[in-house]
C-alpha cells in the first residue's frame, strides 16, 4: 500500500471510529508502527488529524480564526447559548469566557437581567453593553486578534482579584481520549484561571466540538459541574457513554 493509500485509510479510519490507534493499524496492514506514526505526522501538519499518544484524534474546526468561527454552527450555539442562560439566576455574578458561544449568550440575555458579567472579550463586553441592568467587568491583558481574548500576566492579575458564583468557559474540543481542549497554550492557562475564581464552571459545547480534539488540555471533566450540549443535537451513544465513563456530567 503506498503511503497516500495508507493516509487515505487513516482518515477513513478517523471518520468511522472517532479514533486511531497506530499499533493496531500497524498490525491490520503489516507493516511497522514508525509507519503509521510518520503518516498520522504528516496528516497534523494537513490539519487533518490531531496527533495523541498511541495514535490521533479527529481535529477541531473550532481552532479557525475567530471571523471564521462566527458561521460556524451557529444555530447549534444558539441552542446550546439558550440552554446555558437557563444556568444564570438574577443577581448572580458570571464570568463569561471568550468565543463565539458566549457572545451568543451575551446577545440573549433578558433585557432586564440584573446582573455582573465577567469577561476577557472585547466582543462579549460590547455585546452586553446593550444590557442596561448589567454591570460589566472587563479583563485587560495582551489581545489575541486570533481568538478575540485577553491573556498573559496583566489578564493573570486581573482574573486573580474577581470571584463570580458562575463561569462559563468555551473550549474547541470535547473527547473522551482528550479531554477538554483547546488550541491555543495561553488561552488554555485563561480558561483555567477564570473558572479557578468561579464558585462552578461549564463548559458550552455545540456539536462541532463533540467527539474532536485540540493541542492543549483545558480542565478535566471533574472540574466542571457539566458540560452544556446542543439539545436538538443527536448525540453519538458511543460519545455520550465515553464521555459520561470519564466523569462527564452532560446538560
Amino acid at each position: 500500500m503506498l503511503s497516500a493509500q495508507r493516509r487515505d485509510h487513516l482518515l477513513a479510519i478517523l471518520a468511522a471510529d472517532g479514533r486511531v490507534v497506530a499499533k493496531d493499524v500497524a498490525t491490520d496492514l503489516g507493516i511497522s508502527e514508525d509507519s503509521i506514526r510518520r503518516d498520522l505526522r504528516a496528516l497534523a501538519e494537513a490539519g487533518l488529524c490531531q496527533r495523541v499518544y498511541g495514535g490521533a484524534l479527529p481535529v477541531s474546526a473550532a481552532i479557525r480564526p475567530y471571523g471564521d468561527r462566527l458561521s460556524l454552527a451557529t444555530e447549534s450555539k444558539e441552542r446550546v447559548a439558550r440552554a446555558a442562560l437557563a444556568l444564570i439566576r438574577p443577581g448572580t455574578s458570571a464570568i463569561l469566557d471568550a468565543g463565539t458561544t458566549t457572545l451568543a449568550m451575551a446577545r440573549l440575555l433578558p433585557a432586564d437581567l440584573e446582573a455582573t458579567i465577567i469577561t476577557p472579550s472585547p466582543t462579549v463586553a460590547i455585546a452586553l453593553a446593550e444590557h442596561p441592568l448589567v454591570e460589566i467587568v472587563l479583563i485587560g491583558g495582551r489581545l489575541s486578534r486570533h481568538s478575540m481574548v485577553t491573556s498573559g500576566s496583566l489578564a493573570a492579575e486581573a482574573i486573580r482579584r474577581v470571584r463570580a458564583d458562575v463561569c462559563f468557559l468555551g473550549v474547541t474540543g470535547v473527547h473522551p481520549d482528550a479531554g477538554l481542549t483547546t488550541g491555543d497554550l495561553d488561552d488554555a492557562a485563561t480558561k483555567r484561571a477564570l473558572a479557578a475564581q468561579a464558585s462552578e464552571s461549564y463548559i458550552l459545547a455545540s456539536a462541532e466540538k463533540l467527539g474532536v480534539a485540540s493541542a492543549f488540555p483545558v480542565l478535566e471533566f471533574e472540574e466542571t459541574a457539566g458540560i452544556v450540549v446542543d439539545p436538538a443535537a443527536e448525540l453519538d451513544p458511543r460519545l455520550a457513554d465515553g464521555l459520561r465513563d470519564r466523569g462527564a456530567k452532560l446538560i
